[in-house]
């Protein structure tokens, strides 16, 4: 081996551990921040080493309500995940796998709702919902986040199952299997790393979402994890960084889960899908 060829692993992994120092640094900082007291805090800063580390801070956050935030962000997130994948899945099997007229403009025109900034659909939504009279409700919640990831959800599942053989599903006709059939039995168990992969997304995105929590939600019991966080940074908890911290750690926890369980499809579902 050349000189040259020995130095480049060096240098990728060194690069690799500065970034990945870089990007564990904030999150640290976040954690050992959540386990100090407010007196610590006041007295040395944020950038000082802690006298001692305490869970009041924890018992706090959670004794502020952030038990019925994060239950909210539950609720809007479960029936997000299922209903969008449920429904993208039907759409991109019937545009994928059926010649529907006009399907690539189908497509085209899902994906291109995507492509709009939210800041301009911020208006428009929050009319519908009050006409609708989804208002400051979950379930507008529910229907708004669904709505704003299918095209996304269902371009990325097309491309999937567009690569699933032809010979698949013809043999499974051919053995009597309902259009349905097909759909349920075939197609779906072979794009289950597409299915788990959108699903960690999508449960991320909803979770964390704060722009449509702040704009379609008003009463403080109803508010997710994100606003219900940022309302701590009020005129009482301005200076709680500690209790904030501990907030965003515990928020935090749900969707590590998800990622964790998930996470060998993560990847190579959404690889896969965008490769064909």
């Amino acid at each position: 081996m050349t000189t040259k060829s020995r130095t480049r692993p060096w240098l990728f992994h060194g690069g690799m551990s500065l970034l990945a120092l870089l990007w564990l640094v904030p999150l640290l900082l976040v954690l050992v921040t959540s386990l100090r007291t407010f007196d610590d805090l006041a007295d040395r800063g944020l950038a000082s080493l802690p006298k001692a580390l305490t869970f009041g801070p924890y018992r706090e956050a959670l004794g502020l309500g952030e038990w019925r935030s994060i239950i909210n962000s539950l609720i809007i997130a479960v029936p997000v995940v299922i209903v969008s994948l449920v429904l993208a899945s039907m759409a991109a099997y019937a545009l994928a796998r059926h010649r529907i007229p006009f399907r690539r403009t189908l497509l085209l025109l899902m994906l291109a709702g995507n492509l709009l900034p939210a800041q301009l659909l911020l208006i428009p939504v929050l009319k519908l919902t009050e006409q609708f009279g989804l208002f400051d409700s979950l379930l507008g919640m529910i229907v708004v986040q669904t709505a704003v990831g299918l095209g996304f959800y269902v371009f990325v599942l097309h491309g999937f199952m567009r690569g699933i053989p032809d010979e698949v599903t013809q043999a499974a006709r051919i053995d009597g299997a309902s259009t349905f059939g097909v759909y349920l039995r075939i197609v779906l168990p072979l794009t289950k790393p597409a299915m788990a992969a959108l699903g960690s997304l999508a449960f991320t995105w909803t979770f964390n979402d704060l722009l449509w929590s702040i704009t379609l939600l008003r009463s403080e019991e109803k508010l997710p994890v994100t606003p219900a966080i940022l309302g701590m940074q009020g005129d009482e908890f301005v200076s709680s960084w500690n209790v904030i911290a501990a907030a965003t750690v515990v928020a935090a926890i749900p969707t590590v889960i998800v990622f964790l369980r998930f996470q060998r499809y993560f990847i190579s579902g959404l690889l896969i899908g965008s490769a064909k």
